[in-house]
């Protein structure tokens, strides 16, 4: 069959590709930034990627007439602050444009919804669901609640917790239930109510063996990774409290740590499971999600993470509007160093921020990634999908890769941390010489005071890390100096 995959760039359709892929299907990948979209050379015979923007109704009309069923994997959630009419935009402009094609049907994820009193972010996701039921096709809907793998923005928030806190003062909502299931089980649902006119226009409930509260997920992920954590609930903690404690122990941002307490005030549990035996799919239970994520983990494995999306983010911006590095206006800090080793050199940038730090001054980085923090960035708790590898569209501590060419030697940041401007970070070889460039462009007088004020500071960071990444020293025995 020839399916529509929006959300391409996603956590979910990332992982959702390649099974649709092996199956046969021909996958026609919507994407807005097509910069950001970097799949496996293994796939690119069986997929054709075009470019859409759903709050841009004239953009869906590339949507090719022949497709026989679509997936819809797009939410706006921490995007902006005004994500319900976001969302509802989008899927009236979706249902319109699919309407207009042969496809049979289309399938939703969505998340559980079996309360009268949903959260904003649920009742937003129900909304979308009773729009695209408006089309003139059979619409399937799933309906999750905690995701569990590798990346998932749940799974990095209680690994954060976890690992971070031995003893957690918590808000009274950490008792709410809730029934998680693993990404590889959500993968093996998507894929196998594909064509199924058994489940045409019906939604179905999806979830583990296990129905937890967020208090037994905490507790069954510490003992999954041998920790002892004591966990205390007090019913004084606000919603507005609750966002601020998610938002400065993890790696979510406040925008999404916001939408996630309203949701987690409200019991995720699946109605029935006859979804399981109509597709004859047994679901794992949580402990065995928690060892399969670690699997994937350790291995380097990671095939996509929330840190990688644009909601993970203070800016909404496509590639293209910010890899070419402007120089009228701007302020700049370049820095050449003679090689002593390209392949070195090369593995080190790309092995740079995350657990292997930025190789000199890591303690004024972590500063600075406080201070983020502080003014409402993204700070440094993103850290990076991949130990060895980089992708336009990756996040990178505070950054956004823009361009990532190794065999070129060319690597470009773009800050996302809170600024005054606006500022890139670029690596570049050039006649076996390291090229080390800031760049800033500063919005008014603030900006310039800003760049003046920490001029200092970068004299010594970025002359020491260009210097550490010229040195002889393998990528290995950097990564346990320069460890934050």
């Amino acid at each position: 069959m020839k399916i529509l995959l929006t959300g391409a760039t996603g956590y979910i359709g990332k992982r959702l590709l390649p099974a649709l892929i092996q199956q046969g299907h021909q996958v026609v990948c919507c994407v807005r930034d097509p910069s950001r979209f970097n799949p496996p050379k293994s796939l690119l015979s069986s997929i054709e990627i075009i470019q859409v923007d759903l709050i841009d109704a004239d953009s869906l009309a590339n949507i090719p007439p022949d497709i026989d069923a679509a997936y819809y994997l797009v939410h706006s959630m921490s995007t902006s602050k005004e994500y319900e009419a976001l969302e509802r935009q989008c899927a009236e402009n979706f249902s319109a444009a699919l309407s207009a094609t042969q496809v049979r049907q289309v399938i939703y994820l969505s998340g559980i919804v079996n309360e009268d009193d949903l959260s904003k972010h649920l009742a937003s996701r129900k909304r979308v669901e009773d729009i695209l039921g408006e089309g003139r096709y059979h619409l399937t809907t799933l309906r999750a609640g905690i995701i569990i793998g590798s990346g998932s923005a749940s799974f990095e928030i209680i690994r954060d917790l976890t690992e971070k806190l031995p003893i957690m003062i918590t808000p009274r909502w950490l008792n709410t239930r809730c029934q998680p299931i693993g990404i590889v089980d959500v993968i093996r649902f998507l894929s196998g109510v594909l064509g199924n006119e058994k489940t045409y226009d019906q939604n179905f409930d999806i979830g583990g063996q296990d129905i937890l509260t967020y208090k037994e997920m905490i507790l069954g992920f510490a003992q999954a990774r041998g920790l002892v954590r004591k966990i205390f609930t007090v019913p004084v903690m606000t919603p507005r409290l609750s966002s601020y404690w998610l938002y400065f122990v993890t790696s979510t941002s406040y925008n999404l740590a916001t939408a996630l307490v309203d949701s987690m005030k409200v019991e995720v549990i699946c109605r029935d499971n006859r979804i399981n035996k109509l597709l004859d799919i047994e679901p794992v239970g949580y402990q065995e999600s928690i060892r399969r994520a670690f699997v994937k983990i350790e291995s380097n494995e990671i095939v996509s993470s929330w840190k990688d999306s644009q909601i993970s983010g203070v800016k909404d911006f496509n590639i293209s509007d910010f890899i070419h590095v402007p120089s009228y206006g701007c302020f700049k800090d370049q820095r050449t160093r003679p090689l002593i080793s390209r392949t070195g050199s090369i593995e080190k940038i790309w092995r740079i921020g995350g657990e292997n730090g930025w190789y000199y001054g890591n303690f004024l980085w972590q500063i600075r990634g406080l201070m983020d923090k502080l003014f409402g960035g993204v700070g440094l708790r993103r850290g990076r999908t991949s130990k060895t590898s980089l992708n336009p569209g990756d996040a990178l501590d505070f950054w956004r890769v823009l361009y990532a060419n190794k065999t070129e030697g060319r690597l470009l940041l773009f800050a996302e941390m809170k600024l005054p401007g606006e500022a890139w970070l670029e690596f570049r070889i050039e006649n076996d010489e390291l090229i080390q460039t800031a760049t800033f462009r500063p919005h008014g007088l603030l900006g310039r005071l800003y760049w003046y004020a920490v001029l200092p500071f970068h004299g010594f960071i970025f002359n020491g890390m260009i210097n550490k990444i010229v040195e002889s020293q393998t990528p290995a025995n950097e990564q346990s100096a320069g460890a934050l």
